[in-house]
């Protein structure tokens, strides 16, 4: 995605670009939050997550992301885990 700032640590950039495969799109937020990804189900019932500035442990939050992204409930049918 052009224009979008890539976050300090790797672990948690794959995760955010994991998410942008699958259709997530990334919102810039204030605060303690380094962003926010919204699901591809744009409404109100859509998933949310948001992806910290420096977690404590960035490995950890990384695979928290991966692992709820996995767990939408609002993927396109038919799609496998492989890439988990």
């Amino acid at each position: 995605m052009a224009g979008r700032p890539s976050h300090p640590s790797k672990e948690i950039e794959a995760a955010v670009a994991f998410a942008e495969e699958q259709g997530w799109s990334w919102v810039k937020v204030s605060g303690h939050a380094w962003a926010k990804l919204l699901c591809p189900h744009h409404d109100r019932d859509g998933c949310a997550l948001f992806v910290w500035s420096t977690p404590r442990n960035p490995e950890n939050h990384a695979k928290q992301l991966r692992r709820q992204i996995a767990r939408c409930p609002h993927r396109p049918a038919g799609e496998n885990d492989e890439n988990l």
